[in-house]
């Protein structure tokens, strides 16, 4: 038989003053954790219940507004200006590849190099005036949408600040896949953008709706200073390709 070992007590043997008094204090520690449970299970519900919160689709509200309909025509215009630009020199492009491919036997290594390095050249330019284009719309966009959806935020803090509300999240960028009609506050905003609130602290709006946009030729000499890569170059060498396409902004 193995002997006791020194750590085993007599079960019969009456616990030390030590020992009972660090099951009490055990004890104490259990009763108060179970109460402080007991009263947050009581007051979770209260405070959830006080928690409000809405969303709003920014984008479609900039597309229902009057501004932002006026801010769209605009961008429409001017994307279409831009690109008729770059399909007039795709096609110039295009005409050049194509001749220099049918008089290719006829001219001499001197000449028909040339046509190669004028043809570079136009395939360059033509590829750093798209990402010239690329960005201006994108500043333009942002020139024009800025003030409206800085108009639409003030009236947003006013309704969260009236009504109560927690938290009001963007829909598109706030990962929301289904929200009560109710909870959905753009109608809202519409309604109260387009009856002129939210208007203070705005710089006065200019009248340009019918003002003239640039016109795209202007761009031409900003277009072998503009910085940019020739990556496609080559490929518009080929001429059959399609035309280089702007980016649409004016969504």
């Amino acid at each position: 038989m193995a002997p006791l070992s020194m750590n085993q007590h007599d079960e019969n043997k009456p616990s030390s003053p030590k020992t009972q008094a660090m099951k009490a204090a055990r004890w104490r520690y259990h009763l108060i954790t179970l109460i402080a449970g007991l009263v947050l299970a009581a007051l979770a519900p209260r405070a959830f219940a006080q928690v409000r919160i809405a969303v709003v689709d920014l984008q479609r509200a900039l597309l229902e507004t009057e501004d932002g309909r006026r801010a769209k025509a605009k961008l429409k215009r001017l994307f279409k200006q831009r690109q008729d630009e770059l399909d007039r020199r795709q096609s110039e492009l295009r005409q050049m590849s194509q001749e220099l491919e049918q008089q290719s036997k006829v001219l001499s290594a001197e000449v028909r190099q040339e046509r190669i390095e004028a043809l570079q050249k136009k395939a360059i330019e033509l590829q750093q005036l798209y990402l010239q284009y690329q960005r201006e719309l994108a500043e333009r966009e942002a020139e024009y949408t800025s003030q409206i959806i800085s108009r639409m935020e003030r009236i947003l803090r006013r309704i969260g600040q009236s009504e109560g509300y927690t938290l009001i999240l963007e829909r598109n960028e706030g990962g929301v896949i289904w929200v009560p009609s109710n909870l959905d506050l753009t109608d809202v905003v519409i309604q109260r953008y387009n009856a002129g609130e939210g208007r203070e602290g705005e710089p006065p709006t200019s009248s340009d709706e019918n003002e003239e946009e640039a016109p795209a030729s202007g761009s031409r000499s900003k277009a072998s200073s503009s910085p940019g890569g020739g990556a496609d170059a080559n490929r518009s060498q080929g001429g059959g390709g399609s035309a280089t396409k702007a980016t649409k902004s004016g969504r």
